[in-house]
């Protein structure tokens, strides 16, 4: 029996939280967007859910056929039977021969009379609960003008009213991307967009432009088409998701990085790791990570730079064996591929993480691979800001690197997001006693004191190790230091031996 208690569910995966749990029945709704963008396999979606739930649906067809729909479906591997019927609404192909052009009625050429009344009586014949038309290119052709046009817009929404039932007009935007007639008649709007990159996939994403008495997410929503069909990852809203925990302190295997950030780091809290390249930043993030694996929790790395195998034998030369770790479950790597992965869609991989997955240390490795996926840096600070809010009110530990330019003297980072996160530790190479050196300090901590020095470090199979506090050095951070008066003039500075 069918079921036709509350909201009328899209079937895809994603939409409905857009929606609030979908569509309100037996209204009317607008699905546009230009060729390619989805249109067809979303109101596809739409129709199985109905069916799924005992509903009928009709899909009346305008524009494409009904063999083309069918193939269009098994390449998803979904099929159009009962309870589902496609109405064709186009001349069939044994028709089309030289002597009967003049009496030949294409979609585009039968008045819009009979095209209604045809409409009807499939309408009529199958009683549907669940009703796609498309398109509504089509319909705009037929009636030749915007008054016209208009009337019959209207007419097939207080027809369909009558009969109960939920429709999605699609609009392939082809014949007048400007035409908003549709706008005002509609209950609800969405418009679906592809953007071209200037390298890498299409990306898509859509948006609620209305939806008359009922809460939606506004914004854009990045979303892919995939074999499947099509899903999409709602806009992160980081004050939607805030769970209670102990903002206890989270130590590394290093007592004496701990020392320098003051016990060490908090949970629910966001460090960056600043600092050229070739500085260590991703093994120490990968410290904290092993730190919280030793404690029971799980751990996820996102690597946007380096290729996964070679992390993991660089991981084993420093004497850490990673592999066990990723097959126990307790580890999770994730090579993110930039020219490909919509930010949408890797906050919703971080997001999945955290919240089916309990993890509670993420690492993103770096924000430099992230500004590829996002060019304009406005907007990646904004994306950042909901998904490190999203991750601290998880109780989720963050940590992120970014690579400066430059190896020594003045350095700058792609983007600054050094206001955004809770703690800054500062990487450097520097110069003294004829060898290339690191050092490390923090230079900001919002969650409690820390130390103000300066520490020369050294990465090993055993971790990290950090000496004393670089007090015969002046400009270490500037890459070039000088001594000072109470210096030592020659051998490792402050303790570190060679």
């Amino acid at each position: 029996m069918s079921d036709l208690e509350g909201k009328a569910g899209s079937g895809v995966e994603g939409l409905d939280d857009i929606l609030s749990e979908g569509f309100n029945r037996n209204r009317l709704y607008l699905l546009e967007g230009s060729p390619g963008t989805g249109k067809t396999t979303i109101a596809t979606q739409f129709l199985l859910e109905g069916a799924k739930r005992g509903e009928r649906g009709l899909y009346i067809t305008l524009s494409e056929s009904e063999q083309e729909l069918r193939e269009s479906a098994a390449s998803h591997g979904w099929t159009f039977d009962a309870p589902l019927e496609i109405f064709e609404l186009v001349p069939p192909e044994s028709l089309l021969d030289d002597d009967q052009q003049q009496s030949l009625l294409y979609s585009s050429d039968l008045e819009l009379g009979e095209t209604t009344k045809r409409v009807f009586e499939a309408m009529e014949r199958v009683k549907p609960s669940r009703v796609v038309l498309d398109s509504l290119s089509e319909i705009r052709l037929l009636a030749q003008s915007s008054l016209r046009y208009r009337r019959q817009v209207l007419a097939l929404k207080h027809y369909f009213s009558k009969h109960n039932v939920t429709v999605l007009l699609l609009d392939d935007l082809t014949t007048d991307a400007l035409d908003k007639t549709v706008h005002s008649v509609a209950h609800g709007v969405l418009r679906l967009v592809e953007l071209a990159p200037d390298y890498g996939g299409e990306r898509r994403r859509m948006r609620i432009i209305k939806y008359r008495g009922q809460k939606y997410r506004g914004g854009y929503h990045d979303y892919v088409i995939d074999t499947g069909g099509v899903v999409v990852f709602p806009r992160l809203v980081s004050s939607e998701h805030r769970i209670a925990f102990t903002r206890d302190v989270l130590k590394s295997s290093s007592e004496g990085l701990n020392s320098l950030l003051g016990g060490g780091i908090e949970r629910g809290s966001s460090t960056l790791v600043l600092g050229p390249a070739g500085t260590g930043k991703s093994f120490l993030t990968l410290t904290f990570a092993m730190a919280a694996i030793e404690r029971g929790e799980k751990a996820a790395m996102f690597i946007f730079e380096e290729e996964l195998g070679l992390l993991i034998e660089r991981a084993k030369g420093l004497g850490l064996d990673l592999q066990p770790l990723i097959d126990s479950g307790h580890l999770m790597l994730a090579q993110i591929d930039a020219a490909e992965l919509a930010p949408g869609e890797f906050a919703h991989m971080v997001r999945t993480c955290v919240e089916e997955r309990g993890v509670k240390t993420v690492v993103i490795d770096s924000l430099n691979g992230y500004q590829a996926a996002m060019p304009e840096e406005r907007q990646l600070i904004l994306h950042m800001h909901e998904l490190l809010q999203f991750l601290n009110r998880q109780g989720a530990t963050t940590f992120l690197t970014v690579a400066q330019h430059g190896i020594v003297g003045d350095m700058r980072a792609p983007v600054d997001l050094t206001y955004l996160a809770d703690t800054v530790i500062l990487l450097r190479f520097f110069e003294a006693a004829g060898h290339v050196r690191r050092a490390i300090s923090v230079i900001k901590k919002r969650t409690s004191a820390h130390e103000d020095t300066i520490r020369e470090y050294r990465l090993h199979s055993g971790g990290i190790t950090l000496g004393e506090p670089l007090t015969g050095f002046q400009g270490v951070l500037s890459g070039a230091p000088e001594w000072i008066a109470s210096a030592r003039p020659t051998g490792r500075p402050n303790g570190l031996s060679d």
